[in-house]
């Protein structure tokens, strides 16, 4: 049976019955699915221990010290619980959050290809863009459960090493715990935001491509890459287009008065990446044929 075939009986409109596309590839189905695969507890799993390492090395090589006159926030990571889950964020923005994001959005569509069940699912019949749906509003999910999951395992380790208290601010001042916990949560938020980019890249190559790990090194490859040419002094006003420029924007969240105006410029340039990559996803997967 030829693959041109074989798409179009998977994408036959001829239907059961009581059929009702909405209702194919439920999304606690795709859920439950993906929270079962060994690659989902793992990634948990390392974002869970990443505090009990931290705390662990400032017990074993003392508190944090800039060397300097300049005071970091990593060196006011012992200060207080708030301190020590932001500290958390910082060393994770720039590169360990992007490894669940590229994984939870890359892996989801080339498995499916890799394991020669996509084709079935299609059978199913599932249509396209319900499937890719599924499939990405799961893999966002997933993502942003993560981003979740390190500051609040890392209040609650901080809270037993360190103790509740203020947020102290390196350049001066502090934020009440309160007004620290509300900031922390424009953070999350605004780091996933920044990561769309990545997720739009992984889930792009996902469709394209039947090796998952291709589609989730790609999209780590291509973020850091982005990295780079932020660092590219010469580039000038031009690295301002790049998401990576933006990426540690949050840092003004966390200011006795905070600034909002970069990160409204990095959640823009995001969204509108993140946008392009998800309509070429869907778009070039409404056309593919289909034989795996």
């Amino acid at each position: 049976m030829s693959g041109s075939t074989l798409t179009e009986r998977t994408d036959s409109k001829e239907t059961a019955s009581g059929y009702r596309a909405g209702r194919t590839l439920p999304l606690r189905v795709e859920l439950v699915r993906q929270l079962k695969r060994r690659r989902t507890l793992v990634m948990f799993g390392i974002l869970a221990v990443l505090p009990f390492v931290l705390v662990a090395a400032f017990a074993i090589g003392g508190e944090p010290d800039g060397g300097g006159d300049r005071i970091t926030l990593m060196d006011t990571a012992t200060a207080s619980a708030a301190n020590f889950a932001a500290v958390n964020l910082f060393v994770s923005a720039g590169f360990l959050l992007v490894i669940p994001v590229a994984l939870f959005c890359g892996d989801t569509v080339a498995s499916e290809a890799g394991w020669s069940s996509l084709r079935y699912l299609l059978a199913a019949p599932v249509p396209r863009a319900r499937l890719l749906w599924s499939k990405l509003v799961v893999g966002l999910g997933l993502s942003l459960a993560a981003m979740v999951l390190l500051p609040i395992v890392a209040l609650a380790v901080g809270i037993a090493a360190y103790g509740w208290g203020p947020l102290q601010i390196p350049t001066g001042g502090v934020l009440d715990a309160g007004t620290a916990a509300q900031r922390l949560v424009v953070v999350v938020a605004y780091i996933f935001v920044s990561q769309l980019v990545t997720a739009g890249l992984a889930f792009w190559l996902s469709t394209r491509t039947d090796a998952p790990l291709g589609a989730v090194g790609g999209a780590v490859g291509l973020t850091i890459v982005g990295n780079v040419l932020d660092a590219v002094t010469a580039l000038g006003d031009w690295r301002h287009f790049l998401p990576a420029h933006w990426q540690f924007a949050w840092a003004d969240a966390v200011q006795p008065e905070p600034q909002w105006s970069g990160m409204i410029q990095g959640t823009a340039i995001s969204l509108t990446y993140a946008l392009v990559l998800f309509a070429l996803a869907f778009r070039g997967f409404a056309r593919k044929d289909v034989v795996s």
